[in-house]
């Protein structure tokens, strides 16, 4: 029986992976007995419990790399964590016992690994942007393999680390891959007709620009006739700010009913196969999701990440012909829809782009990850 930590925090983003390579691992050994690592009071603190999974807790937090009075604060609780966080994950290692280590991100991740590598137990991490973040290249001398989700994030690590790496892909959201519908059938379950059908989502909290964005192509559908379906969710932080936008612009969405508005989607698969454009974020898991549907994109970055991380990831779709990215900074009035115009008016082209996005996606994510897995259980 297998003993495996997982540690991954911070964003859904680091631990949605962790909680996917667990799913996989259990496939192949149902009594594998899990421990999950993070920050007391983290997002994956609950999403990790909600899943049934033993936790344990390392008090950690991020340097700031902006300097200002409050930052200065921040960094200075974050190295007294710093001094604690070693001995502490010692301490789980010597109790739990684990056959391997699994990191997939966040600063939270980085003790627990270091300190399995230190003391000879096989570690693993996974690297879910195309810009690998700063705890990949901490780890990346200590440990025994990298996972990637694109080979680009090689590039980006140091030479004498390259021969550690396997792209192995991002698992996705079993929707996506199982009880698959066609675009016609989506269509029909969400109550819509078959005209073009778009679908903007800027994740769970929502993001501005995107919001922007919709309520930009709503007017413009209703001021110049436009037939076309609309899906969108504005996210849990924007309600308020929507509702006013909708209303400034004259829009009543009890009028339109092809237009489905949301704060979350909660059947994304569902969604994404009816769209024949989607206007997203470039999270790397939003990505994915996009490629296992094949369907073509306009993505917008966040600015706001470390690295302008997300920027890479959407220049991955870009430079294979299925996607257009604009940086946030770079949006002007009437910019998405004259895009979205474009593309509705040459069909060629936003068929070529889901092929392309189509041909991005791995299918055989989940089975990389397990030969990963089982040959470091075997060493």
């Amino acid at each position: 029986m297998p003993r495996i930590i997982l540690s991954g925090g911070g964003s859904a983003g680091h631990v949605n992976p962790a909680l996917a390579i667990s799913e996989i691992i259990r496939e192949h050994c149902p009594d594998a007995e899990f421990l999950y690592v993070g920050t007391p009071g983290g997002m994956e603190h609950r999403l990790a419990e909600n899943a049934g999974f033993n936790f344990a807790s390392v008090k950690v937090a991020g340097f700031q790399r902006h300097l200002s009075l409050k930052n200065i604060g921040r960094n200075i609780k974050a190295a007294a964590y710093l001094t604690t966080a070693g001995r502490r994950s010692k301490k789980i290692l010597k109790d739990f016992k684990p056959d391997l280590v699994i990191g997939t991100g966040g600063y939270v991740c980085g003790p627990i690994v270091r300190e399995a590598a230190k003391m000879n137990i096989k570690t693993l991490i996974h690297e879910q942007n195309a810009f690998p973040g700063l705890t990949t290249k901490l780890l990346a001398p200590d440990v025994d393999r990298i996972m990637l989700t694109v080979g680009k994030a090689a590039d980006r690590l140091e030479e004498q680390h390259r021969s550690k790496c396997v792209v192995t892909g991002l698992p996705v959201r079993s929707g996506f891959l199982e009880h698959k519908i066609s675009k016609e059938d989506a269509k029909k379950k969400l109550g819509l007709d078959d005209s073009v059908c778009i679908l903007s989502t800027g994740g769970s909290l929502g993001a501005r620009a995107i919001n922007n964005a919709a309520l930009e192509l709503m007017e413009w559908y209703i001021r110049d006739g436009i037939k076309v379906n609309h899906i969108h969710s504005y996210g849990k932080n924007n309600r308020e700010e929507f509702t006013v936008g909708l209303k400034s612009r004259g829009i009543d969405l009890s009028e339109h009913p092809n237009f489905i508005v949301k704060e979350y989607i909660d059947d994304m698969p569902t969604c994404m196969a009816a769209a024949d454009l989607i206007i997203s974020r470039c999270g790397m898991g939003a990505l994915t999701e996009i490629e296992a549907e094949g369907r073509a994109s306009i993505l917008i970055p966040s600015p706001y990440l470390a690295e302008n991380h997300q920027y890479y990831n959407g220049l991955v779709l870009q430079s294979a012909g299925a996607a257009v990215l604009y940086e946030q900074k770079d949006i002007t009035d009437g910019l998405i829809a004259k895009t979205v115009s474009d593309l509705m008016k040459d069909p060629h082209a936003l068929n070529e782009m889901s092929e392309h996005a189509a041909e991005q996606f791995i299918p055989d994510t989940p089975d990389r990850i397990w030969r990963e897995v089982e040959a470091l259980l075997k060493k």
